[in-house]
């Protein structure tokens, strides 16, 4: 009679005794790890983390708060900045559907006279200040970003 390698010593405790028998330990597989290279690439990569960090902590605790509240007020800021151009502009179409009702213009067209002055804005044939109510520098806005817009503004 020959015994299994692992051997099972089998409590008395009856619950403990329906326990599977463990594991035979594995073959460790030959792991031969990472290459030189592959090392010092990792090691690199730590280091410029490691100094990514350091460069934080060396700062007084005052400065790295200060930085944070400065990030916090403008994305504050930039918040508000959004509500007020939602609002403006939900003023604004409301003011356009209006004034188009009591002439007996649709909603349609208006949408469609407002897609057609986008266009013209963002294609610089349509440069007007209206009166002065457009900064230059929102005009210059504008044309930083008019790649980035004309996707928002294609028809069809």
């Amino acid at each position: 009679m020959t015994l299994p390698d692992p051997l099972l010593i089998v409590p008395a405790n009856a619950q403990a005794a329906l326990l599977s028998p463990p594991e035979a330990p594995k073959a460790k597989t030959e792991d031969t790890g990472p290459t030189l290279q592959e090392a010092i690439e990792r090691n690199q990569a730590l280091t410029e983390k490691i100094d990514a960090l350091n460069e934080v902590l060396a700062k007084p605790l005052g400065e790295i708060l200060a930085d944070r509240e400065k990030s916090e007020e403008a994305a504050a800021a930039w918040d508000r900045f959004g509500a007020m151009w939602m609002l403006s502009q939900r003023a604004m179409r409301r003011v356009a559907l209006d004034l188009a009702a009591q002439q007996g213009v649709s909603e349609e067209e208006v949408v469609a006279r407002a897609m057609a002055h986008a266009n013209a804005v963002l294609n610089g044939a349509d440069e007007v200040d209206l009166g002065g109510t457009i900064a230059p520098a929102q005009m210059a806005h504008i044309a930083r970003h008019r790649a980035f817009l004309r996707k928002q503004f294609r028809t069809g």
